[in-house]
């Protein structure tokens, strides 16, 4: 491709939507262009770079087996209503009427749609095990779409379904799928790793999501150095490694604390650690049932563990006006002690002494406040977030703490959708039996923002060498280099993706930076050294590195850099 007649239009300024590296310089690199919240076009070079990341997904799920279909996005109702997720969904879930009012949604995932091919087609046991997947586009009416792509509304996917005819035949599928994962994020150049998750909305017993590293990432994973243990914080237990020492019970005193709230406004009035603060926080179960939940000030609450102890069931946190009718004092002074409504404490409350509690009484705390003398939970539970300072699982050496960012999710669905479907099969023994099914999601356009909230500097992208839109770009400084550079672009174009900067009326200056942005790996460079030596520079964007070689040396040395030996 010579520049002059591509179509890259590149921004010098960071534009004021952008939330995130990725964001910012998939729009100034002119790879996006937002039509809607959450919406987006992608043009050439976007396109390019996500049509490379397809092919990998492509190329490795084809060798593993698995047969590509393509569904539609809109879903009938019907389908939605047979499995409960029609009303249990949510808002995410757009929902329209044809012109014939009959029902219909934007399908945001397709374990239905695949379910409903399967129960017509697939009758006997020598049929299985099937994978069947699709890379296609998805929608959900995110409430808050943000950060471009890592957030939209639509956006594309590659989503397998897979049926077995018992749950050996899973385990075997879903291995098959956690190895295939690991080599399509291999060949994309990425740093990643995979971690025990929750199974959220899509449901099942195990999951294992995939994490693309990287500091800017919204997800925490705790991992042992150790063990190999790895899972998403929401997951992980909380196990402490801190001794409280004995101390004796003190006498429980009401004390005033005007206009103090959170539990560090709490701590510096009484001149205490935060950790001697205990925060007590109001949620309605299903619309209906308030319950409290106590737990140390310094510590998080962690709803993923809180939602597993009412499985099936909906929770939120209560507005600070349902908590003021519940308990008649505003937040910041709620407290366990004498509650009318169900109290669940965090485990690391145990045999920790004298404690903070609020007095359920605006501007007032308790002091010395014990778990079992002071009062008494209905439930003792894990219900906070891992932090510095817990202890693997596993082996129970001391966690280290990551951000991530989640390109792929993969479930043991089990029979959650093939019972609910009547989706059944003729089993070795001639009987009826549901399909034991599993759920395998990689984000094809969120691995694009992940790879550059990943690799990037300053100047703008740093492409891995597999999914760079283009792998080498040539630039020449002089006019009488124009032909010289056209041989060489003719000649590596036969093995590479290249564009040649021909455009004449930009500086050098911009045409370097404009190779900056959109992150090719090599820049061929026909300077000054050309003219005298015959010799090209070659910049590698990544370190910055330059290289002098002869134009006969130049292909050789592109293979030895796309075979890591340079």
């Amino acid at each position: 491709m010579r520049w002059s007649k591509a179509f890259i239009p590149t921004l010098r300024e960071d534009p004021s939507e952008a939330e995130t590296v990725s964001h910012k310089f998939l729009l100034r690199a002119g790879m996006i262009r937002k039509v809607a919240s959450g919406i987006y076009n992608f043009l050439p070079l976007g396109f390019k770079a996500l049509k490379k990341i397809e092919n990998i997904v492509r190329k490795e799920m084809d060798a593993s087996g698995a047969l590509e279909i393509l569904m539609p996005i809109v879903q009938p109702a019907e389908l939605w209503i047979e499995t409960g997720r029609w009303h249990a969904y949510g808002k995410e879930l757009l929902r329209f009427k044809d012109r014939k009012e009959h029902d219909f949604c934007l399908g945001p995932t397709h374990e239905e749609v695949v379910t409903e091919i399967v129960r017509r087609d697939v009758k006997s046991y020598k049929d299985l095990p099937l994978i069947l997947y699709q890379i296609a586009v998805k929608f959900r009416d995110e409430i808050r779409p943000r950060f471009g792509l890592m957030r939209a509304r639509e956006f594309i996917m590659k989503d397998a379904y897979s049926f077995d005819a018992d749950w050996e035949g899973l385990e075997k599928s879903y291995q098959k799928m956690y190895e295939t994962y690991c080599r399509i994020f291999t060949c994309c150049g990425l740093k990643f790793k995979a971690v025990e998750a929750h199974t959220g909305a899509i449901g099942g017993d195990v999951s294992h999501e995939f994490m693309v590293l990287a500091e800017t990432g919204e997800d925490t994973i705790a991992f042992c150095e150790k063990c190999g243990y790895a899972s998403n914080v929401e997951l992980t237990p909380a196990i402490s490694s801190e001794k409280y020492f004995p101390e004796e019970e003190k006498p429980l005193e009401k004390v005033y604390t005007p206009g103090v709230r959170t539990a560090k406004e709490v701590a510096d009035f009484l001149g205490l650690s935060v950790s001697k603060i205990t925060k007590t926080l109001i949620y309605i179960l299903d619309e209906k049932e308030p319950f409290a939940v106590c737990l140390r000030g310094d510590h998080e609450i962690n709803e993923v563990k809180l939602e597993k102890l009412f499985p099936g069931k909906r929770i939120r946190m209560a507005t600070e006006d349902e908590v003021f009718n519940i308990v008649g004092a505003n937040v910041g002074f709620i407290g366990p002690k004498d509650l009318k409504i169900k109290v669940i404490a965090d485990k690391a409350l145990e045999g920790y002494p004298n404690f903070v509690i609020g007095a359920n009484e605006d501007e007032y705390h308790f002091l010395n406040a014990n778990l079992g003398s002071t009062f008494k939970p209905d439930l003792i539970a894990d219900l906070r977030k891992a932090t510095f300072g817990d202890l693997c699982p596993n082996c129970k050496e001391l966690l280290q703490f990551i951000r991530g960012i989640e390109v792929g999710h993969i479930f043991k669905l089990g029979t959650k959708y093939s019972e609910a479907m009547k989706a059944r099969f003729l089993d070795r023994d001639g009987q009826m039996k549901p399909f034991i099914m599993g759920c395998y999601g990689i984000g094809v356009s969120r691995i694009l923002a992940a790879t550059i909230e990943q690799n990037h500097d300053q100047d703008g992208i740093i492409f891995p060498w597999q999914i760079a839109p283009f792998q080498i770009s040539i630039l020449y400084l002089k006019e009488n280099f124009k032909d010289k550079a056209e041989f060489l672009y003719e000649e590596l174009s036969k093995i590479w993706d290249v564009i040649l900067d021909d455009r004449e009326d930009e500086r050098p200056g911009v045409k370097f930076k404009d190779l900056d942005l959109i992150g090719v790996p090599i820049q061929i460079i026909l300077g000054k050294r050309f003219e005298t030596s015959q010799e090209v520079e070659i910049k590698i964007r990544k370190t910055g590195e330059r290289k002098f070689v002869t134009l006969g040396k130049v292909v050789e040395f592109i293979k030895d850099f796309e075979n890591e030996k340079i």
